[in-house]
This record gives structure tokens, C-alpha cells and sequence, in this order.
């Protein structure tokens, strides 16, 4: 299945808008505590083990690396233009965004306490 460039840009705005209220979720939870008690091993790792905690995590990997990748597909698409130049980089930046995306669901997991 093949995109048109302007689904790709909807996709591209709406994981944007996407990931500032996600973000901001983030930033109001982290302000519940003292920010040198926030980083303390315990406390990251405890946060680790709550399962909704964790899920936003998730969303917030996969919404900022679809979302930045997308934009560097965008700024390469710029620099050339050829249908050759097009598919390397759309495949490529596809593939950088699982590889970015199973790593850190990895390190979620594995930071969770959960096996595979």
C-alpha cells in the first residue's frame, strides 16, 4: 500500500499535536515529585513497574519516532527529487523508525522486570 504524500503530512501533523499532549502528560506526572527524587534508580525503575506509566512511555517512542523521522524523510526528500532518491529514503527512514521503535520497547520491557 502506497501513500499519497498528503496522508503522509496527516499523519505527520497529527502524530506532531499527538505527542505534545502525551508530552505534557509526561511533564505533569514528573512535576507530582521533587525533580532530584524523580531520577533517583529506584524511582525510574518504579515507574518502570506501573503498567499505565509504561504504556505512555510506549506512546510517546512510537509518536516522537514516527513523527521525527518522517520529518528528516521530508527534509531528504527536499535536497533530491528522483523516484530512485524517493523509495531509499522512504524505506530507509521506515526501517530506522522499527529499528528505534523494537529498542526501546525492548528496553521498556526489560527495564518492566518482563522477560521475553
Amino acid at each position: 500500500m502506497i501513500l499519497r504524500e498528503s496522508q503522509i503530512m496527516k499523519i505527520h501533523y497529527i502524530t506532531g499535536v499527538c505527542a505534545l499532549f502525551v508530552v505534557a502528560i509526561h511533564i505533569i506526572m514528573r512535576l507530582i515529585m521533587p525533580f532530584s527524587a524523580s531520577l533517583t534508580y529506584n524511582n525510574v525503575i518504579g515507574n518502570y513497574h506501573n503498567i499505565p506509566y509504561a504504556l505512555l512511555l510506549e506512546i510517546i517512542l512510537v509518536l516522537i519516532a514516527v513523527h521525527g523521522f518522517n520529518g528528516l524523510r521530508i527534509i531528504l526528500l527536499e535536497l533530491r527529487q528522483n523516484g530512485t532518491w524517493e523509495k531509499c529514503v522512504s524505506y530507509g527512514t521506515i526501517i530506522a523508525s522499527i529499528a528505534i521503535i523494537a529498542f526501546g520497547t525492548r528496553t521498556i520491557i526489560f527495564a518492566n522486570g518482563l522477560e521475553l
